[in-house]
């Protein structure tokens, strides 16, 4: 699905804006989600029923920002685009060393 497509079925189930009051608290709420998933059940083992919650809680960060973002009269694709530069420019600054592939 496209982020237009997202949207139209997020508006589908929450037509009421929420303010930026509202979206931290509901974020949060996710973010505990997936926190407590990791303290719970951590590593959590791929494919597992845990590993779908997490799929899940993540796919609601992804799903509900998308509203979010239009809620706040924002575009998704501008805030994308500008989350991709920061990236990029924090990665540039910052050495990470790589991970061995298992």
């Amino acid at each position: 699905m496209t982020i237009d497509e997202l949207l139209v079925e997020a508006r589908k189930i929450w037509p009421t804006p929420m303010d930026l009051s509202e979206i931290i608290v509901a974020l949060g709420v996710i973010y505990g989600d997936i926190c407590r998933l990791e303290r719970d059940f951590g590593p959590i083992p791929p494919g597992s029923e845990v590993w779908k919650e997490l799929e899940k809680e993540l796919g609601n960060i992804v799903f509900s920002t998308i509203r979010w973002m239009d809620d706040l009269d924002l575009r998704p694709g501008d805030c994308i685009a500008s989350a991709q530069f920061a990236q990029r420019r924090f990665r540039g600054r910052i050495p990470f060393p790589e991970k061995e592939k298992e």
